[in-house]
């Protein structure tokens, strides 16, 4: 498969993993993340091994769907973040409540 080809599919990945981050489907978004993972892995196997010269063309496209991609990661951002922020105050929040109790007992059930 070709660089641009894999860009291409980078870039079905990254609006699809948009779409979940907008519906709250984490677990969709984790996957759709190994998958864009992997499609990167394999753009810096393949660019390292072939030395692919793209035509001018081509550039302009992968300049284009690179732009896109950081886009949609942009928005991606915007739907994650307040999420991390519940869960990260909802951990310290146990971690806490774990201390104190271990630090004066659990007098409670």
């Amino acid at each position: 498969m070709s660089s641009l080809a894999l860009y291409e599919s980078m870039s079905t990945v990254s609006a699809a993993m948009v779409e979940a981050a907008r519906a709250n489907d984490w677990d969709r978004l984790v996957t759709l993340e190994r998958e864009m993972a992997a499609l990167r892995d394999e753009i810096m196997r393949t660019t390292n091994a072939s030395h692919e010269a793209l035509g001018n063309a081509e550039a302009a496209r992968k300049a284009e769907l690179i732009a896109a991609m950081l886009k949609d990661d942009v928005e991606i951002r915007k739907h994650v973040e307040p999420w991390l922020a519940s869960v990260r105050k909802l951990l310290s929040g146990n971690v806490r409540d774990r201390a104190v109790r271990a630090a004066y007992g659990a007098f409670g059930p």
